[in-house]
């Protein structure tokens, strides 16, 4: 893996725009509100998650959520989410 690319200034050829799909900063800073539950998940899922955050930098419990999160959107594709919600009232204002 030492070896040096060479560039060269060749056509790119045919070239597609890509639709900006990512997220408003706006929306990245936004946090939902919560409610505190009491669930009993199974050892291996807990261990299973701790793993994965620890080598991703982030909260086990963050990631649960954001799975959950996850899943209620695609079974409501015609629902909107709260935080799309709360954006269009953001705009009207």
């Amino acid at each position: 893996m030492s070896a040096k690319i060479k560039y060269t200034d060749e056509p790119l050829g045919k070239v597609q725009v890509v639709p900006d799909f990512l997220p408003a900063p706006a929306e990245l800073a936004f946090r939902e509100e919560g409610v505190k539950v009491t669930l009993a998940l199974s050892k291996k899922s807990i261990e299973f998650f701790k793993s994965e955050a620890s080598k991703h930098h982030t909260h086990y419990q963050r990631m649960i959520r954001r799975l959950l999160d996850a899943y209620v959107d695609g079974q409501a594709p015609t629902r909107q989410s709260t935080r799309t919600l709360r954006d269009k009232d953001a705009q009207h204002r």
